[in-house]
């Protein structure tokens, strides 16, 4: 059975349980509902740490504004959509169409005579492929947890009902400050239910800031980043920490042939010369310096793509690239959003049922709290029974170890539990290191090994602790794909 089949049975018991509880059936409802859309991924974070450049890099098209305005004030929600519309629900309950604007290239929504202040949330529907299997959460900066600019993220991901409105959150930050770990915690708390950071993942964001630009700011960036994901996993706020320089991955998404031909002519400029034009944005487009390439088209790649980007771009064209294809796919991955984009993917995406489910159990957990009847009681324990049981999100947290290189395991150990813990695809073929299309019988054959190996491994009288608990949760997914595989057979 799967994680989603197990909750809408649990639905199913928790609204006969609640019966003539009007309250209590209307957020059973929406439970069910819940389960039956994407899986809602937030991005959180301080002030101008990147949410909606992020959000537009990993969507790949141009849908949030970035400009510092009353729509960035808001709890935008980014979904699936036939057409593109934005709407605006107010706090008094009122929903109304917001145009969308172009300013000077600038994307925008129009407020009208409204502010932030009057305004819940806008609901934007999108044509985007990358919102088919999930919906993004769009949330205002957290500078201060005082704040009133921060008063929605947190209602939105830390409730004091403790029912998070989001499964996940991708939470961006430039520093680890006490702020961040603060509202780490309350995040994991929120989410997990109890259970830990069940779907939070962290972003070292704007990364090529902390270099200054330099073509060397991605490795600093990613030795922080380790540092970041080591405090992180000591004390269990976050799955997995990523740097991704976020102004240049949008613009390698989204790169026009006119930028790359102002890149291959930047690319024939002798390197002294450029790099002194390169020393500040403001030098970069001072019409007297370089003079033969457009000041226009200079000030507009500044604007996309930084001055990191910038390097970047013609390092790689000096060193071969020759099509603006090559040099995008290049760009987004040494960017860090392919990592991240992986990352979510693994973790997320293909887990979206379990994080889906573990969402509507906590949900139900406390509904069910506030029924005194002996049916709800009940249903509640074992609803908590349920939580209890949360292997999948042991292997989120082992694989967080595993990127940390925190295990004692020799390498080939530690890619053969990666695969198995669902590190590379959580299919069972995946899990296994078999051709996609193994057999039943040859998938079952190689769990049961694993399994045994696995156990065998976690029994030797020397092995450390977080060795032997690797070994266990090893054993338990390689147990959990035989379970799999026997319960298809028994279907067929």
């Amino acid at each position: 059975m799967t994680g989603v089949d197990q909750a809408a049975e649990f639905i199913s018991a928790a609204r006969a349980a609640v019966t003539g509880d009007a309250a209590a059936t209307a957020a059973v409802d929406r439970c069910a509902q819940r389960l039956s859309e994407p899986v809602r991924i937030a991005l959180a974070g301080s002030l101008k740490a990147g949410k909606s450049t992020l959000l537009n890099a990993l969507v790949g098209q141009d849908i949030a504004p970035t400009d510092a305005t009353e729509c960035t004030r808001v709890v935008t929600w980014y979904r699936r959509g036939q057409v593109a519309s934005v709407s605006a629900r107010a706090v008094d309950g009122r929903s109304m169409s917001i145009p969308v604007t172009r300013t000077a290239g600038r994307l925008g929504f129009d407020f009208g005579t409204l502010t932030a202040d009057d305004v819940d949330h806008l609901d934007v529907e999108w044509p985007s492929r990358a919102l088919h299997t999930r919906t993004i959460v769009d949330t205002p900066g957290t500078a201060s947890l005082s704040t009133e600019l921060s008063a929605s993220t947190l209602s939105l991901l830390t409730p004091d009902d403790g029912q998070s409105g989001v499964d996940a959150v991708v939470y961006l930050m430039r520093s680890l400050s006490a702020t961040d770990t603060d509202m780490l915690r309350r995040i994991a708390a929120s989410i997990g239910g109890g259970s830990g950071p069940l779907g939070v993942i962290g972003v070292v964001s704007r990364a090529d800031e902390l270099g200054a630009g330099r073509m060397d700011a991605m490795i600093s960036a990613e030795q922080i980043a380790g540092r970041f994901a080591t405090e992180l996993s000591r004390t269990g706020l976050c799955q997995a920490v990523v740097p991704v320089a976020g102004l240049v991955a949008l613009g390698a998404r989204t790169m026009r042939e006119a930028e790359f031909r102002t890149l291959m002519e930047l690319a024939a400029v002798a390197p002294a010369d450029l790099e002194s034009a390169l020393l500040s944005i403001d030098r970069f487009q001072r019409p007297d310096l370089l003079p033969h390439i457009d000041a226009a088209s200079r000030r507009a790649l500044a604007e996309r793509f930084g001055v990191f980007g910038i390097r970047l771009g013609v390092t790689l064209i000096r060193f071969g690239v020759t099509t603006s294809t090559q040099l995008a796919s290049e760009m987004i991955t040494r960017s860090g959003l392919a990592e991240l984009s992986d990352v979510i993917d693994i973790q997320f995406g293909q887990r979206a049922d379990q994080l889906k489910a573990h969402s509507v159990l906590v949900t139900l957990d406390h509904v069910l709290s506030h029924n005194g009847s002996p049916a709800a009681t009940d249903v509640r324990a074992s609803v908590r029974q349920a939580l209890a049981d949360v292997h999948g999100f042991r292997e989120l947290r082992l694989l967080n170890t595993i990127r940390a290189g925190g295990l004692p395991l020799t390498e080939d150990q530690t890619d053969e539990l990666s695969h198995l813990i669902g590190g590379h695809g959580v299919d069972p073929a995946s899990r296994l290191r078999l051709h996609p299309d193994a057999s039943p019988p040859e998938i079952r054959a190689a769990a049961v090994d694993a399994a045994q190996s696995w156990r065998t491994q976690g029994r030797h009288p020397l092995l450390p602790a977080e060795a032997s608990d690797a070994c266990a949760t090893a054993v338990r997914s390689a147990e959990g794909v035989v379970a799999q595989i026997d319960a298809y057979a028994d279907h067929l």
